[in-house]
């Protein structure tokens, strides 16, 4: 086993001599079935960059899930939320494949990790078998597809990251999807950088009237312009065999024939992800779900894919001027489409422009900012926003007013309420809730107590309010009946719920000895595998305890019958 550990890696150290950046025909599809994507990579997502493909599973769990190539399992880990149940293996080349959203692991992995949650009485673990423990062989099948965790739907996550643990377009190795379409274009925006520039005599960002092109291009109307201008479109691509709208792979844009900008989805860093909403406009995206791509970099945006961008990526329109600005949007496989936009330069007409109307408090980005009324606290660490603004903040009651949650945020938080006032019975009981909705619904946020005070770490803006939980969480049982034979089930399930601070934890015992029960919370439900052999008498007793976030609880006991 040395020799073989030795020899992996020499293997390693050989083949990062090479210089071919991406091995070809290394990596497989881990699937047995055509690659038809509903995500692709860096495609755009809420809070980060997509980092795999999502490939299809024909709408049902069970696939074999195969190694991508030979190597040993390095990380296992298991959420109820996120990637769900993941498996990483590692390669002789450096590259670590990842596998998500899975159902279950094949027997050996099945057997090794469940044996880690029954030690550690969890269902979720996060373990890193050494090299030896679970090797790995080429077309080995190590999984098959689910739909756990955070999945909208089933299927299989696939990602291929490199020594520094960095997502890179699995694409890149070779592995192929039919796609001969050019990407679409929805919108085009423009961008008055300043109060000095202006587009059509506006100061503020402008949509555009696009059209589309006979050809498969598009074009806007002329605008009239001066100054600093930056520009944004809306855009998504799609493979032939699939109708989802994914991302793009590559931006470039072009001011009279010279390059501008390019963004180039071809690898990033984790730590990098969150600028994501300093690449889009985060204002537009959170008041109406349309995520616009900022073709010019603001103060903040440290995105390594970004590139070759010239002045920010805005262009300085002079007056009378006839220019082009062109925008160039590639898929993967090399399809494109093209944007123009005709730009006249001139002057603004004169506009009486009304005061803006400003709150009392300011936030300076590159500070410690606090804020405080009555019984609330606001903590802002430095670096908490990419720039300096003015912030809507807000006291009434136990209500918390803190802007509007359209300003993108790169640190959490801290809010803190004094509830001295408040009984120590409804203290026990109380939490910090973020308000959603024209009904203002409380949605949990994780709150500590430490005597007089609650606090909680958030990272978005918006109203906030105290809330109280009294009500226990629900169990109910699913597929059995207390007092009952169950010798012809593999599997035992119930159902929790709680309607208000959510589900913290359970416990499930059969005769007293811990049981793994899988929690998915998108069904409520938690299942017990019968193979797991834990009981072992005819009559059995079932204990179910579960707490929600302020530590209401709920006791299930049944009896039943098993030969």
């Amino acid at each position: 086993m040395k020799y073989l550990i030795l020899l992996f890696f020499a293997y390693t150290f050989a083949f990062g001599q090479s210089e071919t950046p991406y091995p070809q025909d290394y990596f497989r599809n881990p699937l047995d079935i055509t690659l038809v994507l509903s995500g692709t990579f860096a495609e755009l997502r809420s809070n980060h960059f997509h980092s795999g493909l999502d490939i299809k599973t024909q709408q049902r769990t069970g696939l074999k899930v195969y190694a991508a190539a030979q190597g040993y399992v390095s990380r296992i880990k298991i959420s109820h939320y996120g990637y769900g149940k993941a498996l990483y293996i590692t390669h002789p080349n450096g590259y670590v494949s990842v596998y998500a959203h899975l159902n279950k692991f094949s027997p050996k992995i099945q057997k090794y990790i469940k044996a880690c949650q029954y030690e550690k009485e969890s269902y979720e673990v996060e373990m890193f078998p050494s090299p030896d423990e679970l090797p790995i062989s080429s077309d080995e099948v190590v999984a098959f597809s689910g739909n756990t965790g955070g999945s909208g739907g089933p299927h299989l996550h696939f990602e291929i990251r490199d020594n520094e643990e960095r997502p890179i377009n699995p694409l890149l190795f070779g592995i192929d999807v039919k796609d001969t379409k050019s990407p679409f274009l929805l919108a085009a925006y423009a961008y008055p950088k300043d109060r000095n520039s202006h587009v059509d005599d506006e100061k503020k960002r402008k949509e555009l009237r696009l059209i589309p092109n006979k050809n498969g291009d598009y074009s806007t109307e002329p605008i009239e312009a001066l100054g600093d201008i930056g520009f944004g479109i809306v855009s998504y691509d799609q493979q032939d065999l699939a109708n989802n709208k994914n991302g793009v792979s590559n931006i470039q844009t072009f001011y009279n024939g010279n390059k501008s900008f390019e963004m180039d989805f071809k690898r990033f860093s984790f730590s990098e992800s969150k600028h994501i909403n300093r690449f889009i406009d985060f204002e537009v995206f959170k008041e109406e779900k349309s995520r616009i791509q900022k073709l010019f970099v603001q103060s903040g945006n440290t995105l390594s894919m970004l590139k070759d961008v010239d002045s920010h990526g805005y262009i300085k329109v002079e007056d009378s001027t006839n220019t082009v600005y062109k925008v160039r949007i590639r898929d993967f496989k090399g399809n494109e489409s093209w944007l123009s936009i005709p730009i006249k330069g001139r002057p603004a007409k004169e506009i009486l422009e009304a005061p803006e109307l400003k709150p009392d408090h300011y936030i300076y980005a590159d500070q410690v900012n606090e804020l405080e009324s009555e019984n609330i606290s606001v903590y802002f660490p430095k670096q908490s926003f990419y720039e300096d603004f003015y912030i809507d903040f807000g006291v009434d009651s136990d209500t918390l007013k803190l802007h509007r949650d359209v300003v993108p945020m790169l640190k959490s938080y801290t809010i803190t309420y004094d509830v001295s006032s408040y009984s120590e019975e409804d203290k026990s009981k109380l939490f910090i809730a973020k308000l959603y909705g024209y009904y203002k619904n409380p949605s949990y946020i994780s709150t500590k107590r430490l005597g007089n005070k609650l606090s909680a770490r958030t990272k978005s803006l918006g109203t906030f309010a105290l809330a109280r939980d009294t009500v226990n969480p629900t169990i109910n049982p699913i597929n059995f009946q207390d007092g009952k034979w169950l010798s012809k089930l593999d599997y035992l399930k119930v159902r929790i719920d709680d309607d208000l601070s959510g589900i913290s934890n359970y416990r499930a015992t059969i005769n007293g000895k811990w049981i793994l029960m899988e929690y998915d919370y998108k069904k409520d439900t938690l299942t017990y595998d019968f193979d797991d052999n834990v009981n072992t008498e005819t009559e059995n007793n079932l204990k179910i305890i579960v707490t929600d976030n302020v530590g209401n609880s709920t006791t299930f006991e049944a009896t039943f019958f098993r030969k």
